[in-house]
């Protein structure tokens, strides 16, 4: 998936680029075919590289933007995306109760960091959604299926704990939640679509990789 991703930003970066070149440049070896000329009267043309051996050929903006790679959302990228606000969110709600209950100034400082990445993130991916025409029914209204959401009941034993009781449940719930979000992000690199939201996922396997180590040291 990753690589298939690749090639397409490769292939749009080549037609973009192209797409700035004048009408009458010319190739660098001189001895090269020049590329066929555009009619009179026509829009202004995108030179598109032959294979090898062949010259270069112009081609009209319509069928240049037609080689570009159709990375509209899916109902992945849609599901994906708007499962994980409310996954964030709930992280939030946890690290929320860390500065009044947590005992260890480690615990307070990785729920503080946690807290600062991830609502950035809630951001951005409500921007991405505003974007795409807003949330779609894909199926993410079912939060209990998001793996690594913690119960109501889980939520109401943090809230009522305090010092080193909070400490281990805070972390047992974190790393479990941080868990399922990897999962969630593996699940759309695999389902997805979208260029943006693949970025999104990778940017989530990353942090939440790293947090899960740290909080595994403590």
């Amino acid at each position: 998936m990753l690589n298939r991703h690749r090639r397409r930003a490769a292939l749009a970066a080549t037609l973009s680029a192209l797409a700035v070149l004048a009408l009458g440049a010319c190739e660098s070896d001189s001895g090269a075919a020049a590329p066929e000329p555009t009619p009179t009267g026509t829009a202004a043309a995108v030179v598109a590289p032959g294979k090898p051996g062949e010259p270069a050929r112009r081609i009209s903006p319509e069928e240049a933007a037609s080689l570009l790679p159709d990375e509209r959302p899916n109902g992945a990228d849609f599901r994906y995306v708007q499962m994980m606000v409310v996954h964030h969110r709930q992280a939030l709600t946890m690290t929320a109760l860390a500065p009044s209950r947590a005992g260890s100034p480690q615990v307070a400082k990785v729920a503080e960091r946690i807290a600062a990445a991830q609502q950035p993130e809630i951001g951005a991916m409500e921007g991405w959604l505003t974007a795409h025409g807003g949330p779609r029914d894909q199926g993410a209204h079912d939060h209990h299926a998001m793996p690594g959401m913690a119960t109501e009941a889980r939520l109401a034993e943090l809230r009522g704990a305090k010092g080193p009781a909070f400490d281990a449940l805070f972390l047992e719930l974190m790393i479990r939640h941080h868990e399922g979000a990897v999962t969630m992000a593996a699940e759309v690199l695999g389902q997805g679509n979208n260029i943006q939201v693949e970025e999104m996922a990778n940017d989530v396997i990353a942090q939440q990789t790293a947090e899960i180590n740290r909080m595994r040291s403590l």
